[in-house]
């Protein structure tokens, strides 16, 4: 055996044809294999074989009948790894989320390098490398193959700069990729012999290209009825009570479920369930709650009971009942929460189900109950009580009567109607969406009651499902309202139908005294606009919401197990099919917490629980917590309740402003948290009791603040101008530019080998940076400063004023002449703000002359 470049000629190799980058064997062997060349990776003729080593050059003589045979199959052998090429706009789309995993070089333990043993040294001929990489990249031939094998203009860029890079930086190729360098430097090779070898660095940096069909089975959402084997395996009954606010269609479903041997209520709010299990344990039937923070137990020793009470998120589609109530399914259509009133209409084990809702959901349960196979009644509801849209609008707080609620959809329209009332000497409620559950019922409590004082209810859309109300006329304060889309962004939109008759629905009620209820708007120019609303029929809703279940993301992490969480989450978005009655929900809170603990190690599973926490990510304090928790848990160390207290700085003290307020609530919400968390991660979180009280403490001290309010607003005021002082979350979230992850990730190295203190101090320092409630405030008696008038003047001119003019919530000589106030407060403020500086700047120059003086005397003296 001769050699020849420092290898042996005879040496038997292997190589891929460029069309499918299948191994193949030189023609001699398939020759004396198979005694015949009909294979397509077999040689054309003998003119392109290597005289020396039996080499195949099979670049473009059998192209055609490798594209052929590849396009006869959808799959190849597992031993090839090549899936199907993609080419769809869609996967055009998917293909844009890959993200490139770095490549792990392995280092030949006995520090030999084989490839320069058999092949020459390619140290010494690095240019000579990049040429002939940089010409290898530009021929037209290698890019259609390389889109072919499913690699678009931008992945075959990243995929060639990579592969570039470790051709010149790494210190030991692989044996067969040096051999195949070598002899293209020394003529014996050909450029495209590069190509195998380039494919298979792309698919270790994008290993989604090796697995596509494999993806796209995984995120196939086409027939979710099947997910669920128990409820298809028994022969269920649906009945519909369809109909308005107002009409008896739940109490008829209740009546149902409390006859029934057992059941389970699912209701969209804590509130209802709470309910649901009041008046049920009231009856004599034993009822359990299971919301996602609570458990309550009708039997002493905590045994299961036959009726259960829950929250839709937390229906149990394993456990069999004789009678299920889901209430308000229209929120199929919710582009967040939609995927669990889906759920539960497909997947609840009961033989009876009784859906309460809106006439628009009707064509849709229709059409779910024939993917199903269930029987399905409709029972339609009128109103009944009358509801009378007025012909005059209120105009003034002065015309408002007992019974009366202001509906506003913004807390400075809420908070600035409320401090009005109250100098008219009007004592008012107050509910909003941010309220715990105990506050919000003492509002309520407080409004229905008749021998209270208290006759006017400002509250905004949260009225509109969840509190039994007296309400005898509910008044509009504006018809647009925020809306989150579902790409996630908040636009302003006018009040659709459904929501307002929601809203004025809550208007008289049955067996009240005030039982015929009335609409109107607090502007006349939004009362035609109101009456267009409610005279135009309900949107019929099309489709129901899905979500992926964890297990079809650990399914995803197992193919793709160098990607983060929220690039699973989104690549799977982006590849799942759903039918034409289905969307896929909203999911960018999911990513946002994902992408917000993506340096914290946790398992997927653990990971993938602590996203779906129902925290609202505009508040930085809430988000800080959040990832404090997180970051313990990895530690595997308990979050006891004196940690959390150290946190949080409990005990709290009552609001003096509107700025504690919303902090007591935002600590509410973290206790809230904690529970939720409590109940997936027992022994991380143990203190679930001890949570509990300090929670009922909190509840009662917001709802004095709540009773307080309008002297919390006077607290919040500027001496200059009377304008409120309320912090806006979405520009809390601005200031915090949305990095909280990172900024406290930076933190993660300083904190892990820290003792308490340290701890204890690094948290003070993060709630310094985070809460609001502890920026500067002006103290009792100082004016505005310069920096705060500067920063409404230039709120006037930006965007925020062109919304409101947009929106006519504020006109253009409205603006004009606060501009022109404002101005005028800004310069008289800057004239004694220079007054004051040149005044202190002479006493101070004074003191400085007498203070020396005064040292001279003393150094004569001790001279």
């Amino acid at each position: 055996m001769s050699v020849k470049y420092g290898r042996p000629y005879s040496l038997v190799r292997t190589f891929r044809c460029l069309s499918c980058a299948q191994r193949t064997l030189p023609a001699g062997a398939h020759t004396a294999s198979s005694g015949t060349s009909d294979s397509p990776h077999a040689l054309a003729s003998a003119a392109v074989i290597h005289p020396v080593r039996c080499r195949t050059f099979s670049f473009a003589a059998n192209l055609g009948a490798c594209q052929q045979q590849r396009r006869q199959s959808l799959t190849l052998s597992p031993l090839s790894g090549i899936r199907r090429s993609f080419s769809d706009k869609d996967d055009k789309n998917v293909r844009a989320l890959f993200i490139p995993v770095p490549v792990k070089t392995s280092n030949n333990p006995d520090d030999i390098n084989i490839g320069e043993e058999l092949g020459a040294n390619l140290k010494n001929k690095k240019d000579d490398l990049m040429k002939i990489l940089i010409k290898f990249s530009k021929r037209p031939a290698i890019q259609k193959l390389a889109e072919e094998e499913g690699l678009d203009d931008n992945l075959f860029h990243q995929s060639f700069t990579s592969f570039r890079k470790y051709i010149m930086e790494v210190e030991s190729l692989e044996p067969d990729l040096h051999i195949v360098l070598s002899d293209i430097l020394v003529g014996a090779g050909h450029i495209d012999d590069i190509f195998p070898y380039f494919i298979r660095h792309a698919r270790q940096i994008f290993p989604a290209l090796d697995c596509m069909e494999d993806l796209k089975k995984i995120s196939d959402l086409t027939d979710p009825a099947q997910w669920y084997p128990e409820a298809r395996a028994i022969d269920r009954k649906i009945i519909f009570h369809a109909g308005p606010t107002n009409s008896g269609k739940t109490y008829h479903a209740l009546e149902s479920y409390s006859q029934a041997k057992s059941g389970v209520y699912c209701g969209p709010l804590k509130l209802l369930a709470s309910e649901v299990h009041k008046k049920t344990n009231e009856r004599g039937i034993m009822c359990d709650l299971v919301t996602g923070e609570e458990r309550k137990y009708a039997h002493p020793d905590s045994i299961p009971s036959s009726h259960v009470a829950c929250t839709v998120e937390m229906t149990s589609v394993s456990q069999p009942y004789e009678v299920a109530v889901i209430d308000e399914i229209q929120m199929l259509r919710d582009p967040s929460r939609g995927w669990a009133w889906t759920r539960a209409l497909l997947g609840v084990n009961a033989k009876e189900i009784h859906l309460c809702g809106e006439q628009a959901a009707i064509d849709l349960v229709k059409q779910l109950t024939l993917s199903t196979g269930d029987e399905l009644e409709i029972r339609e509801y009128k109103r009944l009580t009358p509801l009378q849209i007025l012909d005059q609008p209120l105009d003034n707080l002065e015309n408002v009567k007992p019974g009366d609620c202001i509906v506003a959809f913004s807390k400075n329209d809420l908070y600035s109607i409320s401090r009005q009332l109250e100098a008219m000497g009007k004592e008012c409620a107050v509910i909003y969406g941010s309220l715990p559950p105990g506050a919000k019922l003492s509002q309520a409590a407080k409004f229905n009651d008749p021998d209270d004082p208290c006759k006017i209810l400002v509250a905004t859309d949260a009225i509109g499902m969840g509190l039994n109300l007296s309400i005898k006329r509910v008044i509009f304060k504006s018809l647009i309202r925020p809306y989150i889309n579902e790409k996630g962004e908040k636009e302003m939109h006018r009040l659709t139908t459904s929501q307002a008759l929601q809203i004025a629905g809550r208007a008289g009620r049955f067996r009240t005294q005030f039982e015929e209820g009335e609409a109107t708007t607090f502007h006349g120019d939004d009362l035609p606009l109101l009456k267009e609303i409610l005279a135009n029929p309900v949107e019929k809703i099309e489709a129901g919401g899905l979500h992926p279940t964890a297990e079809q993301i650990e399914l995803f992490a197992y193919h793709l197990p160098d990607a983060t969480l929220s690039n699973l989450i989104e690549i799977f978005i982006n590849l799942s099919i759903v039918e034409k009655n289905y969307f896929v929900c909203n999911v960018d809170d999911f990513k946002f917490l994902a992408d917000m603990i993506q340096h914290v190690p946790l398992h997927l599973r653990a990971r993938y629980v602590f996203c779906c926490a129902p925290i609202n990510r505009k508040l930085p304090f809430i988000c800080t917590m959040f990832l404090k928790f997180a970051r313990q848990y990895s530690r595997n160390q308990p979050i006891t309740f004196d940690w959390f207290c150290r946190s949080v700085g409990w005990p709290l003290a009552v609001p003096k402003n509107i700025r504690d307020l919303m902090h007591l609530e935002a600590v509410h919400d973290v206790m809230d948290l904690y529970l939720w968390l409590s109940y997936r991660f027992m022994d991380m979180f143990p203190d679930t009791a001890l949570i509990q009280d300090v929670q009922a403490e909190l509840d009662h001290i917001i709802q004095m603040g709540v009773i307080n309010i309008t002297k919390l607003i006077r607290a919040s005021e500027t001496r200059s101008n009377g304008m409120t002082a309320i912090p806006d979350p979405d520009i809390e979230q601005k200031k915090s530019h949305g990095k909280i992850g990172d900024v406290t990730a930076s933190k993660d190295k300083s904190e892990e080998g820290t003792e308490d203190g340290t701890n204890r101090r690094k948290t003070r320092d993060t709630k310094k940076e985070y809460l609001p409630h502890q920026r500067h405030q002006p103290l009792e008696g100082e004016g505005p400063s310069r920096d705060d008038l500067s920063q409404k003047l230039g709120g006037l001119s930006g965007r925020l004023s062109e919304e409101l003019v947009k929106q006519g919530l504020l006109s253009k000589d409205m603006l004009e002449k606060l501009q022109v106030e404002w101005k005028e407060a800004s310069l008289k403020s800057r004239l004694d703000f220079d007054r004051d500086g040149f005044n202190d700047g002479r006493r101070s120059e004074g003191t400085g002359r007498t203070g020396s003086s005064t040292k001279r005397k003393q150094t004569k003296q001790k001279k």
